[in-house]
């Protein structure tokens, strides 16, 4: 790039920009997932608002292509393009608690870790994911399901404020007063109507907890599935447990004499008093066989949200699918056992995130998140640390898909889409929300600057 024009952008920039003539270039634009590699021409790392806007700026007049990295944990890597400007805003991780209202500000480079860190000294949370290195500005602006989902609703649902540097260069605060379609958009349509430079949360009381996961062999995969499908919609909504078809990893801490073993879990949170989740996982397991192994204990909230981390490192090779399921009939069970049988590594692993409880109680046409009415949110996630087997895990992860798919709906969580998936999937993840977001993205961003992303076409009404 002619360094006279970058020196533009210098002259009203505080952060770095890096080129490929630096020596850190490589490590700076290395993404989570390890299979996909992508060289911007200018990685531009802001350090507060005024950066985010002239990089806006500069990538609009110079007609750049422009992706914008938060946290940084992008499956489809969507923080990053070639040849053109990464807004990088990792740099930014500031968190501030208001223990009197509850509420929690929170910079756009943020993980979910750090939020976790910082509210948990009150004794609060903001219901996030289940892994702490997620980056909190894709997974809220995606939706946000995880351990707290089924009692305080989606992330988007505690998300109080945003604001917004737009295609434009202005900055915006959206919220229910000012900008409401912008913040109805926000809450669910992903990066498509500009770059959140900070969110504003609301934090619930949420402490130590009953939590863990359970190992069964995969024998009883069928058994413990249909305990599950049957338990949940009986139990408290402060139960957040999602149930899996995984192999037991060939690592420490997990008992030697399991490794490698194929098994299906069921990993929970129980947010109440510690005693009632006992009393509640206990209801659940008198009917099942023993388990391999079970790890259900008392601890700190911020120790089960971190509890995947040492397994899922940066730089391992991703492959994900996804699907909204409604119901989990017998013959579906079957069909995911048989292909879950398939993996081809010992990461590689299917996921049933409930979607029930508060997310139910918040009107379908509320937030740009449709699919309300959904009973889990499904996760295919071929994974391993050898890019050799990259093929083979976009084969797994496809043919597994084709074949349970019939059982779910037509849609999908955006935040489990790669970037090969089809337009006609990105609108079917939104259903009868998907116009008025394009109209909404006609409004804020009509030349669809913001495009490296699931990609809502701008459509006037």
């Amino acid at each position: 790039m002619d360094n006279h024009i970058v020196s533009t952008l210098r002259e009203s920039f505080r952060g770095r920009l890096i080129s490929s003539d630096d020596a850190d270039y490589d490590a700076v634009r290395a993404l989570y997932n390890g299979m996909i590699d992508k060289r911007p021409r200018l990685i531009a790392r802001c350090v507060d608002v005024a950066d985010v806007i002239a990089a806006v700026n500069f990538g609009r007049d110079q007609g750049m292509t422009i992706a914008v990295r938060g946290g940084g944990h992008s499956g489809p890597g969507l923080g990053s393009c070639d040849d053109g400007l990464m807004i990088d805003l990792s740099m930014m991780k500031s968190v501030h608690v208001n223990p009197k209202s509850r509420t929690v500000r929170v910079d756009p480079g943020c993980t979910s870790g750090d939020v976790d860190h910082a509210t948990h000294a009150f004794g609060l949370a903001v219901p996030f994911g289940i892994v702490s290195t997620t980056g909190v500005a894709g997974l809220t602006l995606g939706g946000g399901t995880g351990y707290l989902t089924r009692k305080y609703g989606l992330t988007i649902d505690n998300l109080i404020e945003a604001d917004v540097v737009l295609a434009d260069g202005s900055l915006v605060t959206a919220g229910e007063g000012d900008h409401p379609d912008l913040f109805w958009a926000l809450r669910g349509g992903g990066g498509n109507f500009g770059v959140v430079t900070s969110f504003l949360f609301q934090a619930h009381p949420v402490d130590r907890v009953y939590a863990g996961p359970i190992f069964w062999e995969a024998d009883h995969a069928k058994t413990v599935m249909r305990a599950y499908r049957d338990f949940l919609p009986t139990a408290p909504e402060e139960l957040g447990a999602f149930v899996g078809l995984k192999t037991v990893p060939s690592m420490d801490p997990f008992p030697k004499e399991y490794w490698g073993r194929r098994a299906c879990v069921v990993i929970s949170c129980y947010s109440g008093a510690p005693s009632e989740g006992e009393t509640v996982i206990a209801g659940l397991l008198k009917p099942l066989p023993p388990p391999m192994f079970n790890w259900m204990d008392v601890m700190p909230f911020t120790a089960i949200q971190s509890l995947f981390d040492p397994l899922l490192p940066k730089g391992l090779q991703w492959y994900w699918k996804g699907d909204f399921v409604k119901s989990l009939p017998d013959e579906a069970i079957d069909m995911h056992i048989a292909q879950a049988a398939k993996a081809p590594s010992e990461l590689s692993l299917m996921h049933l995130y409930p979607i029930d409880g508060a997310v139910r109680r918040v009107p379908k046409a509320s937030t740009a998140w449709s699919t309300r009415d959904a009973t889990w949110s499904m996760v295919i996630a071929g994974i391993d640390a050898d890019p050799r087997q990259a093929e083979a895990l976009k084969a797994w992860g496809r043919a597994y898909w084709k074949a349970v798919h019939p059982f779910n709906l037509e849609g999908g969580y955006v935040n489990f889409m790669m970037a090969d998936e089809v337009q006609g999937r990105v609108q079917a993840a939104y259903g009868d929300n998907y116009k008025r977001l394009a109209s909404v993205k006609a409004k804020y961003d009509p030349d669809n600057l913001f495009r490296v992303n699931q990609n809502i076409l701008p459509v006037a009404s």
